[in-house]
């Protein structure tokens, strides 16, 4: 599994097979791609995505519990591990 960070125009967190799921998993949760997309969404660690998908509150505006972080990090589903706060 990979992960990918994207910040413009919306933040998102992104676990996914490859750069084209995480790019879907983005335009479904957060944003039409307007040209920039494949550009702005970079790979990253997974040590740095677990740090910040820990350290970031979740809906209810407590961190998300550390069992719930490693769950989801090592788990074999695509998804959203985070998005950006304004589109909530």
């Amino acid at each position: 599994m990979k992960f990918f960070e994207v910040s413009n125009p919306y933040y998102s967190l992104i676990k996914a097979n490859t750069k084209e799921k995480a790019m879907e998993l983005y335009k479904k949760d957060s944003a039409d791609d307007e040209g920039d997309l494949s550009k702005e969404l970079i790979e990253v660690g997974e040590i740095y995505a677990a740090m910040r998908y820990g350290r970031a509150p979740g809906e209810d505006k407590n961190l998300v519990p550390l069992k719930e972080v490693l769950k989801d990090i090592t788990s074999d589903e695509e998804m959203v591990l985070l998005t950006d706060g304004d589109l909530l």
